[in-house]
């Protein structure tokens, strides 16, 4: 899929540059699935406290079922 955007020449040069990039493509794709990656990450972090769990839980016991 074609898609023409204003981005920033600058922005675009510092990331070919510091990711070692041979290209203006490749340097958008590996921000957009760092970018992904990230927020999927933070929506894991906002699970902690959020999820409650049994306090008679043995995982050993449900190792050998």
């Amino acid at each position: 899929m074609a898609t023409n955007l204003a981005l920033d020449d600058k922005l675009i040069g510092q990331a070919v540059k510091v990711g070692q990039h041979k290209t203006k493509k490749d340097a958008v794709t590996t921000a957009l699935k760092e970018y992904i990656a990230h927020r999927k990450q933070m929506d894991i972090i906002n699970l902690f406290g959020a999820i409650d769990f049994a306090d008679d839980y043995d995982y050993k016991i449900a190792r050998h079922r």
